[in-house]
């Protein structure tokens, strides 16, 4: 009784209700949205669970990483945050990775890199080998591969073999079905498959075994297509835009450029370009090196880089030029324009890929593209396997 007059004679300003555990969770779930500038603190969970969530731990880490996003005027330091911490980038992560998930281990990594330019994961030795391969961060090594020296570049170099290798893999076998694979309906097989199962074939030829009591076919034998086999190889020149926008393109690119390399229906030619062209056709067979000679940035010149592969064409009526670009050309518009119709005249089939990934963002010069389809063009942002299956059916 005597508890409840004091409660009721106390003033509600100067009383603050103690939140139960529910209430408590969610407070601190918004103080950590909120971060260090909220109103509120966070409150004590241990009281109520004994397997509390470590919301002070990770006040602190997302305040390590968030917290550079505010000015001194508004009581941050820049460089790190607001007050004293003891934590270090090498700690910092291994707190990350030691109390979230790994997808929100990857999104604090792409960020820290991406947004807040904690180069020192990808310039100290151990942080590189610790972080995760990914595709993030294969983008990552190739925008800072520049400030990478001895034993850290070579780790670059192994994560980036790691990365590729994996997407390769992916690729490779969908692109040799697609271009090698092709079905041709005049060579019989001896691949006996259902995906190569010539349906009309075998149910005309086995017509005279229908049993007509039964009401059904005998299937005596089963014809297969063969596979195509081209004589002649297609001649596939690739020109790849190294501008930082293109950089998922370049990738794939790469990627797409060495499985190629490997096919014997094809032959061939790679070039990455921004005002000056650098032909890689030679270090096809290995991708990772193509990639680390890869210098995102700079002025772009597409109408000298057309030109340049039009000297790697010797029969037109069996060449693919594919060129990656966004089309924003740095040069006279028109010089691109008449470099992509001489190629179109000579009879190759012209590609224009505004980008070359599964992400199919992409940010262009529309009106070129619209100029180069009206030329006679192909022009599309497509998938990888995309791709391959516009190849597969040009060849056959």
């Amino acid at each position: 009784m005597e508890a409840d007059l004091n409660r009721c004679s106390t003033s509600p300003d100067h009383v603050k209700e103690t939140p139960n555990p529910k209430q408590a969770e969610t407070l601190n779930r918004w103080r950590l949205i909120l971060g260090e500038s909220a109103e509120e603190g966070l409150s004590n969970t241990e009281a109520y669970n004994a397997d509390h969530f470590a919301y002070t731990e990770i006040d602190e880490i997302l305040g390590y990483l968030y917290n550079r996003e505010y000015g001194e005027e508004q009581g941050y330091r820049k460089e790190g945050g607001r007050g004293s911490s003891n934590l270090t980038v090498p700690n910092w992560l291994h707190k990350v990775r030691e109390l979230f998930p790994k997808p929100t281990v990857e999104l604090l990594e792409k960020q820290a890199l991406d947004r807040y330019g904690l180069t020192e994961l990808l310039t100290d030795k151990k942080l590189l080998e610790s972080l995760e391969p990914n595709m993030n961060l294969l983008k990552n090594i190739m925008q800072f591969k520049g400030r990478m020296k001895g034993d850290v570049l070579r780790s670059a170099k192994e994560i980036v073999r790691t990365v590729v290798e994996d997407l390769r893999r992916k690729l490779e076998s969908q692109t040799r079905a697609s271009i090698m694979g092709k079905r041709s309906r005049y060579t019989p097989s001896s691949v006996r498959s259902l995906r190569n199962l010539n349906f009309k074939q075998t149910i005309t030829k086995n017509l005279k075994n229908y049993d007509r009591t039964k009401r059904r076919f005998v299937i005596d034998r089963l014809y297969f297509d063969g596979n195509i086999q081209p004589h002649n190889k297609w001649n596939i020149i690739i020109a790849v835009d190294e501008s930082g926008s293109m950089m998922d393109s370049v990738i794939y690119s790469s990627v797409m450029a060495s499985i190629f390399y490997r096919l014997n229906a094809l032959r061939t030619h790679l070039f990455i370009f921004d005002t000056q062209v650098v032909d890689l056709s030679d270090r096809l067979e290995d991708p990772v090196d193509v990639l680390m000679s890869v210098q995102l940035g700079g002025g772009t010149h597409i109408a000298k880089a057309l030109r340049y592969g039009e000297t790697l064409i010797d029969n037109p009526g069996k060449t693919i030029y594919i060129l990656v670009s966004d089309l924003e050309e740095g040069y006279p518009i028109q010089q691109m324009y008449k470099a992509c119709k001489d190629i179109i005249d000579a009879g190759c089939k012209l590609l224009v890929l505004t980008a070359l990934d599964f992400n199919g963002d992409t940010v262009y010069n529309k009106h070129a593209a619209q100029t180069l389809t009206n030329m006679g063009a192909h022009v599309a942002a497509i998938t990888p396997n995309e791709l391959a299956d516009w190849i597969g059916d040009i060849i056959t």
